[in-house]
């Protein structure tokens, strides 16, 4: 493939995650007759539920809103002035925006097991499911090519592709350790220490991947 193209060939590769998509819509359909009334929708750092929607809100918001999503990363590559190079990275793209649906996927189902009245421990449930969505990206992060929509976007990357390729490197290594750490600490920790420890982690990879992406941006100057 010389370039991006949202053909008949790229849709009948993404397969697994439609497939998932169209779960969640029929999951929703078929759930919503038993959802009560108000249906939690949002849960604060110690795991207590601390906002409700409505019964259609809480069916339809999170599988619409992963549609849409999903879509946006399919449709945004088309209006990239990098556009060529995504075939470069067609398979890791492939497997972030599977790897999102899934998230999705899996936290929609929590919401309507929590909205069934059965006890969901949100405070270790999420960093373990973040955890394994930023082992993910790290993963593949080292794959993406120079783009304006996907990666690692700092002046510094976005102006040079040598640049580009080491801070994502050095960015994959970060944001896998913040993975590993999120996963770990569901397991010693709950509630606002856990949230602290994931957001930091998280914050702290952003951050060193982005100062990386400078200081190799000025050895080459």
């Amino acid at each position: 493939m010389d370039n991006y193209r949202l053909d008949r060939r790229l849709l009948a590769q993404e397969w697994p995650a439609i497939l998932v998509l169209l779960m969640m819509l029929v999951g929703a359909l078929v759930i919503y007759p038993y959802l009560p009334e108000r249906v939690p929708v949002h849960w604060n750092a110690v795991g207590e539920v601390d906002n409700y929607g409505s019964r259609a809100f809480g069916a339809f918001m999170f599988p619409l809103m992963t549609v849409g999503l999903y879509v946006l990363m399919l449709v945004l590559p088309l209006v990239d002035p990098r556009r060529e190079n995504y075939s470069k990275f067609m398979g890791a793209y492939r497997v972030i925006r599977l790897g999102f649906v899934i998230f999705m996927a899996v936290l929609y189902g929590l919401i309507l097991t929590a909205s069934m009245g059965y006890y969901v421990p949100m405070d270790r449930v999420m960093p373990a499911l973040m955890g394994f969505l930023f082992i993910l990206i790290g993963n593949y992060l080292p794959r993406i090519r120079h783009n304006y929509f996907v990666g690692i976007r700092t002046p510094w990357t976005l102006a040079d592709e040598e640049v580009w390729r080491r801070s994502h490197r050095f960015g994959g290594i970060a944001f896998v350790l913040a993975g590993v750490i999120s996963l770990g600490v569901a397991f010693v920790a709950r509630g606002t220490v856990a949230f602290i420890v994931v957001i930091s982690a998280v914050m702290l990879a952003a951050v060193l991947s982005a100062g990386y992406s400078l200081l190799i941006y000025r050895q080459k100057g």
